[in-house]
């Protein structure tokens, strides 16, 4: 707002003015709205910009004034031309009605990403007014309030999905401003993995119900130690365990079929006999019904919290402050990869049985076989020193006679 009587003053930029509030305060100053002027079908125009405190300057004010010249030169519709779009409040509605019957989870993670981090500052926007300085300056924002990376990329990532969905639904015609934001850089690949005693002192808790602090039960149904046994020994995700029905699982050639994966593809996991016996005591009378269920039949959609309380309870995570050291469920998976690279397992068959689409995610496992450069490097040395042989002909290889 500004009070009435103020006047727009001519800046160094041509056809840029500003104009200084006496009511709006910006860092301790009096706020500056910006306004550009030009000529269309022969008249002049004004039209606002913005103000200094939304992120505006007089450059960038002369920057929309020079792609609305660009405009009326090449004969292309000006904003006040083109039909309103929508704003980010209506397409929100419809996409995360979408997303509840459509994503995993129901769209849970779309719907409190919008309402905690986009809602307010975008409800009220028109599509075509969310520019990539608006997002980079959201970027800012939330790296300021201590979001993590990943979190800052989901929402991102979220922006992005909605714009493209409303270009599918024909809701708009525009630029999808994500394009030209670049994605926070993620460093939360986990290294901690359990050793094969935690892991059994962990399985052997998640069996024990504690009632009054000393005294311990065994639980008749001890679903979480069997879904965290059926990753340990597969490497699957939560998620993947959750979608687990009887038509799955496959005892006479030993593999369990994970559909409906992280990557969309379906892949395979031997069993081991414990998950063999898991799932023979699980087993539904309805091969196509679920494994895991909640307490009342219905699929499972995450992890109970009782996993962290037993965690906690063994002191798992005491003293670790990094997020990508704490024990997790998802470090069972990682735990799983991890066992298998230090037995020698090559790259290519973990990135396989984990679902990787390519072996550079296995990678990270590849420090833990040191034993096997070792013997590349030994069986190196003596080729080298002429106490070894060569397998391969160097001159056959290169195309010529020996």
């Amino acid at each position: 707002m500004t009070r009435q009587g103020a006047t727009r003053k001519a800046t160094k930029e041509i056809g840029v003015y500003e104009l200084v509030s006496e009511i709006r305060i910006y860092k301790r100053k009096p706020d500056v709205c910006y306004y550009i002027t030009y000529k269309f079908n022969g008249k002049k125009k004004w039209e606002k910009v913005g103000w200094l405190s939304e992120g505006y300057s007089i450059k960038l004010a002369s920057d929309v004034r020079s792609e609305r010249l660009r405009s009326i030169r090449h004969s292309e519709e000006l904003p006040h031309q083109k039909k309103k779009a929508i704003t980010i409040k209506i397409l929100a509605e419809k996409y995360l009605d979408w997303s509840a019957s459509f994503k995993t989870g129901g769209g849970k993670d779309d719907k409190s990403r919008y309402e905690n981090q986009i809602k307010v500052r975008f409800e009220d926007k028109r599509l075509n007014e969310i520019s990539p300085f608006d997002l980079e300056r959201m970027k800012s924002d939330m790296t300021k309030a201590g979001s993590a990376p990943k979190t800052i990329s989901h929402c991102l990532g979220l922006i992005r999905a909605m714009y493209n969905k409303a270009m599918d639904w024909n809701l708009y015609q525009g630029q999808n401003p994500v394009k030209k934001i670049k994605m926070p850089v993620i460093q939360n690949a986990r290294s901690r993995f359990l050793s094969f005693e935690e892991a059994n002192i962990l399985l052997k808790e998640l069996k024990r119900d504690c009632r009054h602090k000393t005294e311990y039960i065994e639980l008749k149904d001890p679903k979480l130690h069997d879904i965290a046994l059926i990753s340990l020994h597969t490497g699957s995700r939560a998620g993947e365990i959750f979608n687990l029905k009887g038509c799955d699982i496959d005892f006479e050639n030993g593999l369990i079929t994970l559909r409906d994966t992280k990557n969309t593809e379906t892949r395979y996991a031997p069993m081991t006999e414990k998950t063999r016996e898991i799932f023979k005591r699980r087993m539904p009378s309805d091969l196509n019904c679920l494994i895991f269920t909640d307490k009342r039949g219905n699929k499972i959609n995450e992890v109970a919290n009782d996993f962290n309380r037993i965690v906690n309870r063994l002191k798992m995570n005491d003293g670790i402050s990094d997020t990508r050291q704490r024990l997790v469920f998802h470090s069972l998976r990682h735990s799983f990869a991890s066992w298998l690279a230090i037995q020698g397992t090559p790259l290519y068959t973990i990135a396989k049985l984990l679902g990787h689409k390519s072996i550079s995610m296995s990678e990270r496992y590849s420090h833990l076989s040191p034993d096997h450069k070792k013997q590349a490097i030994n069986d190196l040395e003596g080729v080298l020193n002429g106490s070894g042989k060569v397998i391969v002909n160097i001159e056959t290889v290169r195309g010529g006679k020996k």
